[in-house]
Parts: structure tokens; sequence; C-alpha cells
């Protein structure tokens, strides 16, 4: 400060007191009073219900995080135990897919052993028949009758043989009613000693396997023809009834 420069008039300013010493008495008086807080006046039971929100709050959140753990563990027991369930059932599947494909390989040569057993047996039963056909056509006959004694009972052989196998010839004979179910029409003739519609001729007999049709009867059927009328032959028509004044009986 230059020497020659005059001091302003009043009492000097005061210096702030130093840390550790006391203030003065003015200045207690200034902040004595309204300007401290009165700690009676705040709001503890707010402050306590903020604290007990608080902390039901994180109880909460702990429950809810202890529940989440609980509930993905079971999620994972049940995952653990479906993943289980599935290879079970994919090792039943595959046990039961190979049973199944033995089963079908073993139907498959069963029932080809039933038909190789079957054919045996319809052979056998028909083999005989066929070593009498070859006996007889060896054999010597004297007349035309003993050579049809001999294929009589050849064919008598074959029909029990036929029988025993469960074939049996279907009963038709001439003048029987046609039957579309058990035979076969071939063709039409006109026999007038014959009904119409009958069977005129057997050209095959039919055959059932264990009451089944086997094989159906080819016959020929009867159709009578009528005979043309005369073109020029006329017919009285009927007397109109009664009482529609066309004839009739007069009316009284």
């Amino acid at each position: 400060m230059n020497p020659e420069t005059p001091l302003p008039a009043g009492p000097p300013p005061e210096e702030p007191p130093l840390p550790g010493e006391a203030l003065p008495s003015d200045s207690v008086e200034a902040i004595d009073g309204d300007e401290l807080p009165d700690m009676d006046t705040m709001d503890l039971q707010a402050l306590a219900d903020a604290a007990a929100a608080v902390e039901e709050a994180r109880t909460k959140a702990a429950k809810a995080a202890q529940s989440t753990v609980q509930a993905s563990a079971e999620a994972q027991k049940q995952v653990d135990d479906l993943v289980k369930r599935d290879a079970e059932l994919n090792d039943q599947l595959r046990r039961l897919a190979a049973d199944f494909n033995n089963f079908r390989n073993r139907a498959q040569r069963d029932i080809q052993m039933a038909v190789d057993q079957a054919e045996k047996r319809i052979y056998n039963e028909l083999m005989p028949a066929l070593d009498n056909f070859e006996r007889s056509l060896e054999a010597s006959y004297t007349d035309l009758d003993a050579f049809r004694s001999g294929v009589e009972l050849i064919r008598k052989q074959f029909m029990d043989a036929l029988r025993r196998l469960g074939v049996e010839p279907i009963a038709l004979s001439v003048g029987d009613p046609f039957d579309a179910l058990h035979a076969e029409a071939l063709t039409t003739m006109e026999n007038p000693a014959l009904p119409d519609g009958a069977v005129a001729a057997v050209y095959e007999k039919g055959f059932n396997l264990r009451g089944q049709l086997l094989r159906p009867a080819r016959v020929v059927v009867n159709r009578r023809v009528l005979l043309p009328t005369d073109p020029h032959q006329t017919q009285e028509l009927p007397a109109a009834p009664d009482g529609d004044g066309t004839g009739g009986d007069p009316v009284n």
C-alpha cells in the first residue's frame, strides 16, 4: 500500500475468527432462537415408516428372489425328468420297432409255410388220381364199356379228393332257374319244352369252397321268343262306364 494514500475513516473491519476461537457474543446472539432447527419438530414417525417400507421392500425382494430360485430349480428338475422320460420312450420305441420287424418277418415265414403246406396237401390229394390216369393209359381194355368204367372210377376218386379239400360241386341241372349269383350265362337258346329263363344246358360245372363260390357254372339260358301279333287284327275296346253318356245301359 502506498504510504501516502489516506486510510478510510471508521473502525477497521473485523477479522474472521480463527479455528478454535470462541465466537463473539453478538454473533452468538445472532444465531440463537429460531435460526437453530428444533429436533423435536422432525417427523420421526415418517422416517420410521420410510425405513420400515424400505425394509419390507427388501424383504419382499429377497422372498421373490428366493421363490424365483426355487421355481427355476423346480423347472429345471421337470426339464430333467422330461428329458429322461423322452429317452425312455425313445428306447421303448426302438424296441417296439425291432419287435414289430421281427414279428412281421416271422408272420411272413409262417404264412409262406402255411401256403406251402396247403399246396402240398392239394398235390398229395390229387396225385393218386393222376397215377390212375397214367395206369389207364398203359392198360389194355377189351371194349369201350370197360374203358368207360375205368374213367368213371378215376373221376369218382378225383371228386372225393376235392371233397376232402372242401370243394363241393354246385347242384345245377337243365331246367333249373338261372341264378346269376352262382352261374354265368354264355349265350341263349330257344327250347319250347323249357320255361323262359331256365338253364338250357350246362357247359361247365360250378364249385363252392367251404360254402363260398369258387367258380361259377357256365350255362346256356333258355329264351322263348313270342310270336309276332297280326298288325291287321283289331281289338274291341271295353264299354265305357255307366252314366257318362257314351255307352252302356241306358238310364231309366
